[in-house]
């Protein structure tokens, strides 16, 4: 166990997170990302893998702060996530304690919050870290979405050839959505925050099948554009749709497909009782910024992801 001079707690302890901590640090953890997910304590355990780490600060008897560090992921393999809650002003000593024990074959640190989250805002302000990739999340109240807004275009686009439906089962329609998926993906800008982990043909469509719905345009007959959408509940929000991943074809590209496309999305999800629909991604791809805006969403604070270089 370490000690550390606290300004507002001289015996405040800086140790190894404890199974017993988890239920203390699942509160911490939902309040730092002020309530957008809930966590649970069984989510928390001790690690004896030296790239996973987490750290507490104990005052007064009782956790008011964590850090922790993650391998980030096929995203950036080269780094570790860096994630603080509670307290702020512990912040500096819990970083001095992660930093001791930092495994040696990652090259730099990222640390992702809310720029409203002003502790860790400052913090990693403080700490040396650049502000290197922006993310944007953006919400739809659905009780205002209105499809008959969408007809025009939709009439327009059917003259032309397009129709839009959910996805059907065939294993002919599978393959085709799929390999359009991989070729949007390959192609979507996008930062570490905002890159999907891949999915295998089977897994992919074992998510869909569990707990999703996609919806596909196409053109002449053959799948042209899809969107996927996630099912759930939001905290405060109630049932709501999340989108997960909206591409089109390049040679049909510049024509409001992916706003209609998203468009029967959000209809068919309103009409099933869902209240709002959520989406988001990097400030890079004003495409889709510029999609989710004609349908209405409201963009909320961005999310920075802040790097700091190890070596």
């Amino acid at each position: 166990m370490t000690h550390a001079e606290h300004p507002h707690n001289t015996d405040l302890q800086i140790r190894s997170f404890q199974n017993a901590d988890a239920e203390a640090v699942a509160a911490l953890v939902t309040d730092g990302v002020r309530g957008h997910w809930t966590y649970r304590a069984e989510q928390f355990k001790e690690s004896d893998q030296p790239q996973r780490r987490r750290m507490v600060a104990v005052g007064t008897g009782q956790v008011i702060a964590t850090a922790n560090f993650v391998p980030f992921g096929d995203a950036a393999p080269d780094a570790l996530r860096l994630d603080f809650a509670g307290d702020g002003d512990t912040f500096t000593p819990l970083y001095l304690a992660l930093l001791a024990a930092l495994p040696t074959r990652f090259t730099r640190l990222l640390g992702v919050t809310r720029e409203d989250f002003s502790e860790k805002m400052q913090f990693y302000a403080a700490a040396g870290f650049r502000n290197a990739y922006q993310s944007w999340g953006a919400h739809l109240d659905l009780a205002q979405f209105d499809f008959e807004a969408y007809r025009p275009l939709e009439e327009k686009l059917f003259l032309a050839g397009y129709e839009i439906e959910m996805l059907s089962a065939s294993d002919a329609d599978w393959d085709a959505f799929y390999a359009l998926h991989e070729a949007g993906t390959r192609d979507a800008p996008r930062n570490p925050v905002t890159t999907p982990d891949h999915l295998s043909s089977a897994d992919l469509r074992a998510m869909i099948e569990r707990e999703e719905r996609a919806f596909v345009a196409r053109h002449k007959g053959e799948i042209v554009a899809l969107t996927r959408l996630t099912l759930g509940l939001k905290k405060g929000r109630g049932p709501e749709v999340e989108s997960e991943f909206t591409t089109t074809h390049p040679a049909h590209r510049a024509k409001g497909l992916a706003t209609l496309l998203k468009a029967h999305a959000l209809a068919w999800a309103k009409a099933q009782g869902y209240q709002s629909a959520g989406t988001g991604g990097t400030v890079l791809n004003l495409p889709m910024l510029r999609v989710n805006t004609r349908l209405g969403y409201v963009v909320e604070r961005m999310w920075v992801t802040w790097e700091y270089l190890i070596r």
